[in-house]
């Protein structure tokens, strides 16, 4: 796995609030994104909020008690085979597998895991747009 964090997810009670903090309130630059999420460039990592139902929903966890704890780092890979070998690489490592890699409901092809600690982390392959920075080979 290469050291990049491509997004910070954060659940959100509030979506259209918490939009509009970050975009007015901080001045953070909003990119293009669904109705369902924000995006926000962050000069090399993006920053996601998504209320939390729908992020838990996402990893396959609770949006109760210890299921979804608030926050998970994603990992942005050039391909779902990419994806896959990410994964097998960090369960080897000691990872514990939350969800298995496959077609995510909004186009790409991820999976999910958990650190030593619990820390959520997706490994994600988005069709659509490079998220966070650029592979330097």
């Amino acid at each position: 796995m290469k050291p990049r964090i491509s997004m910070v997810a954060l659940a959100v009670k509030d979506l259209a609030v918490s939009r509009e903090f970050y975009e007015k309130g901080l001045g953070f630059p909003r990119l293009d994104s669904p109705p369902s999420v924000a995006f926000f460039n962050l000069n090399g990592t993006w920053l996601g909020l998504s209320e939390r139902e729908d992020l838990a929903a996402d990893a396959g966890v609770s949006s109760e008690g210890s299921g979804y704890r608030g926050v998970s780092l994603a990992h942005n890979v050039a391909s779902p085979e990419e994806v896959d070998a990410t994964m097998d690489a960090v369960v080897s490592a000691g990872a514990a597998l939350v969800k298995s890699p496959q077609k995510a409901h909004w186009g790409g092809y991820h999976g999910y895991f958990s650190d030593p600690d619990g820390h959520l982390w997706e490994i994600a392959y988005n069709p659509f747009a490079w998220v966070g920075p650029k592979d330097e080979d």
